[in-house]
């Protein structure tokens, strides 16, 4: 199409005829949750409905383009295009749990919070993206079916390693545009190239993925199977085999979704000390696993990225460790607290005070969950003070690490930063001196720091603009957020985090906020997780012009 000199000349139809393929695939998946809805006996439309949509609106997208010719900018559109139409697919078992299906399937939940259409892509969304942030008011088997349930948590293990990563692992008809696809979704400056064809390198990162999911479901079931045995049932007691499954599939995608309303805070100390390391696993750039799996141990031990990375978390941790041992963590009870009621304020609030272990782990885990992006939370941290929790919103923006699952800013990215920063402080002295910013020994391109600093800077100016809107909506409509909730809440969805402060809690949800913040959010978290260039890029006139 031509007209005065402007040109359209990406080729959507091929972009669209690829989110078919993804689209299409997506209906195996679905099956999981069906499975599992028939073993329990319960109804199975939802996801039969939503099989039939995916496999239909696929195969029609994918007769677009037999032959589909994929390049840097047909990449980005797809990609971007499979992250909103996967996460408006995935709304549909919820609207059909709802409405079920006229003149076929009566409603099965019809009271439930995600009757609401734009609820019910908010959760979708959030799943996908691994935010973990929800808007159900009442997570329990006895309001929810547990295939309803599992399709929350799958959504996130789904979306952990990323969709466009999955499909190209294992389909052939996406390996040639694979490289472009790959690092339009990566979550991070770049991905590395482990091997010599692309779509082993996405069959490396996840076998590393699934060895970890199946490693830490064996762990927490194997504490419930064993605390009976050794005489100690109270290890694990509430953790059988669904919740095993379900945190398996939740943790290493840093997701946060559990099918308990206090998440983490629900089990006991030791299921939160077994979730933690896996919860700084899925923080780590897999990447490293590799290496580490092919008998480069030392490229794991040396990253510098990762010194930093586990430096952070450890200096966070002994900061709020050492508030909560000295007595100095809590104010109160929280907005959750009158929704749980005493035998809730008897299981958070003074566990803490003057006991070292409670301390130690409740801080370490809280730190390590909001770093990665995970969003569990092993007590309510509303109830802690206010110096506490503007150090969980610090973290917030730090992030995991670049290839991982985490979400944020990421570390290499923040120490990239400071090292530049130190470059020109000492160029200033020394003017004529030649200094490149050095990551593991290698120096980096000037082109990848210009990178760097251009997306933390659209990140922050995302931020600052998504608090002011958000903030105003909510005066709008009296709701009366705080400052520091509704910066908690932009900050919980652009950085994929999940919980923030006040009613949208670790406890709370999110179901308060108008109908124009959700929408807001949910283009948030859309964007948080594609790292915002991608989707800004596919905004712009240059990209769809010569």
């Amino acid at each position: 199409m031509s007209r005065n000199g402007w040109s359209l000349t990406v080729r959507y139809r091929a972009s669209l005829s690829l989110l078919g393929t993804v689209l299409r695939y997506l209906s195996i998946p679905l099956l999981v949750p069906l499975f599992v809805s028939v073993y329990y006996d319960e109804p199975v439309a939802p996801f039969v409905v939503t099989i039939l949509l995916a496999a239909t609106l696929g195969t029609a997208l994918e007769r677009l383009d037999p032959d589909p010719d994929i390049g840097a900018r047909e990449g980005l559109l797809m990609v971007a295009l499979t992250w909103l139409t996967v996460a408006v697919v995935g709304a549909v078992p919820y609207l059909v749990e709802a409405y079920g299906v006229p003149g076929l399937v009566a409603p099965i939940n019809p009271d439930s919070t995600l009757a609401n259409p734009v609820n019910a892509l908010f959760e979708s969304m959030s799943g996908f993206t691994t935010t973990g942030a929800t808007v159900l008011g009442d997570i329990s088997f006895e309001t929810h079916t547990r295939g309803i349930m599992l399709w929350r948590q799958l959504t996130q293990w789904l979306g952990g390693m990323g969709i466009v990563v999955l499909a190209v692992a294992i389909l052939p008809e996406l390996s040639v545009g694979g490289a472009q696809l790959m690092d339009a979704e990566a979550p991070g400056p770049g991905i590395e190239k482990l091997t010599p064809r692309i779509a082993e390198t996405a069959r490396a990162l996840w076998g590393a993925y699934m060895g970890f999911t199946l490693l830490e479901i064996c762990l927490l079931y194997g504490l419930h199977v064993a605390g009976p045995l050794f005489g100690t049932p109270g290890l694990a007691p509430n953790m059988g085999l669904y919740n095993a499954v379900a945190h398996g599939l939740t943790t290493m995608p840093t997701g946060g979704f559990s099918p308990e309303a206090r998440s983490i805070e629900a089990f006991s100390a030791a299921v939160q000390w077994v979730i933690i390391p896996f919860m700084v696993a899925a923080g780590t750039n897999f990447a490293l696993f590799w290496h580490a799996l092919t008998g480069d141990f030392d490229r794991l031990l040396d990253d510098q990225e990762w010194h930093v990375y586990l430096g952070v978390m450890g200096a966070l941790t002994a900061i709020v460790a050492g508030l909560l041992f000295a007595g100095a963590g809590f104010v109160g009870t929280s907005p959750a607290s009158a929704t749980y009621g005493a035998a809730y304020l008897q299981n958070t609030v003074g566990t803490v005070d003057g006991s070292v272990e409670p301390a130690i782990r409740h801080a370490l885990f809280q730190v390590v969950s909001i770093v990665t992006t995970t969003g569990y939370a092993s007590i309510d941290f509303n109830t802690w003070s206010q110096p506490l929790q503007y150090t969980l919103l610090f973290g917030m923006f730090i992030g995991g690490s670049a290839g991982s699952t985490g979400g944020a800013v990421k570390v290499v990215r923040w120490y990239v930063i400071l090292k530049t920063v130190r470059r020109e402080l000492f160029t200033t002295a020394h003017p004529q001196a030649v200094r490149p910013v050095r990551l593991n020994g290698q120096p980096l391109d000037e082109r990848a720091i210009r990178g760097i600093f251009s997306f933390t800077l659209l990140y922050v100016v995302l931020f600052f603009v998504g608090t002011l809107v958000l903030f105003f909506d909510t005066v709008r409509v009296g709701q009366g957020l705080t400052v520091l909730e509704a910066m908690s809440a932009v900050a919980a969805t652009l950085g994929n985090v999940g919980p923030g402060f006040g009613v949208l809690g670790p406890m709370g949800s999110y179901r308060s906020f108008s109908e124009f913040g959700k929408v807001l959010m949910v283009a948030l978290m859309w964007i948080g997780r594609l790292e915002i260039i991608p989707v800004l890029a596919c905004l712009t006139p240059e990209f769809w012009r010569r």
